[in-house]
């Protein structure tokens, strides 16, 4: 019995541990978004995007609907052994609409006729549409697939058929027009990674984090703050005094400490990376 308890109690640390480095990875990341995938297969076509979201630093966990469980009965978060979590089917899972709490955006590369329908007159029933409700009441952006035929890929492979019939595709075009119209981007899929990195990453400038404007050799920092080392931490700011929307220059290359970037988006500090020393 008692080493039952003591096991129970290290798998018990051993998670908050996991957990803990995973928050820490996570404020080191430039974002964090959710994929949706049809099935298990359906994410292959999309390698390419994920390493460019890796390069660019921005998290992503996949969602897989194997077998059309829609329906939500039960769903279980499996994490795999990297940085990414593979969230699949059991009764232990966050329900469609608690999802998008923790990511940045949602991302539907596909999405069919029945989809785009419940999502365009407002109701819910099935995972796509509910996360995209609870994405859009949270003012997450969604990001959906432009290029696709709206059918299902279990229907595709089922019926043999890879397009809709031209009424069904006019009114699959007109749920995706009111889709925008609600707030959400379309865009091919092949340039799924670069909308989510562009989009991220302006919101990083526009909270003053990122900012990667070169600057002349002979431009004057007047009474700025300027730091000349390879890593900013908080101590610098300690010897510092500075006030809201004050600029920090920063060579380019300069690694950012995740409290010194709380700090900066706590101050609203603004940050601007220059070629040469200022």
């Amino acid at each position: 019995m008692r080493r039952i308890e003591i096991r129970s109690m290290v798998e018990s640390v051993v998670r908050e541990v996991l957990q803990s480095i995973q928050v820490q990875k996570e404020k080191e990341n430039n974002g964090k978004v959710l994929f949706v995938f049809c099935d298990s297969s359906a994410h292959e076509p999309f390698t390419d995007q994920f390493i460019k979201l890796k390069n660019a630093n921005i998290a992503f966990d996949t969602l897989f609907l194997d077998g059309e469980t829609s329906s939500w009965i039960g769903m279980q978060q499996v994490e795999s052994s990297g940085a990414r979590k593979v969230i699949a089917a059991d009764e232990y899972a966050p329900s469609a609409m608690e999802l998008p709490k923790e990511y940045d955006g949602i991302i539907i590369p596909e999405i069919d006729l029945d989809n785009a329908a419940r999502v365009a007159t407002g109701l819910k029933g099935s995972i796509k549409s509910e996360i995209i409700f609870s994405a859009s009441l949270l003012q997450k952006f969604i990001l959906v697939g432009e290029d696709v035929p709206g059918i299902k890929r279990s229907d595709r492979s089922c019926l043999k058929a890879i397009s809709l019939p031209a009424p069904y595709r006019k009114r699959f075009e007109e749920y995706m027009k009111q889709m925008t119209e609600l707030g959400i981007t379309f865009s091919p899929q092949k340039d799924l990674a670069d909308v989510i990195i562009n989009k991220l990453c302006k919101e990083l400038e526009v909270n003053g984090q990122n900012k990667q404007e070169p600057l002349e050799e002979n431009h004057s920092k007047g009474d700025h703050l300027s730091y000349t080392k390879k890593l900013l931490t908080t101590e610098w700011f300690e010897s510092k005094s500075y006030s809201p929307n004050d600029t920090i220059y920063l060579q380019k290359g300069t690694i950012i400490s995740p409290l010194a970037k709380d700090l900066i988006k706590a101050n609203k500090l603004n940050v601007l990376f220059v070629k040469k020393d200022v």
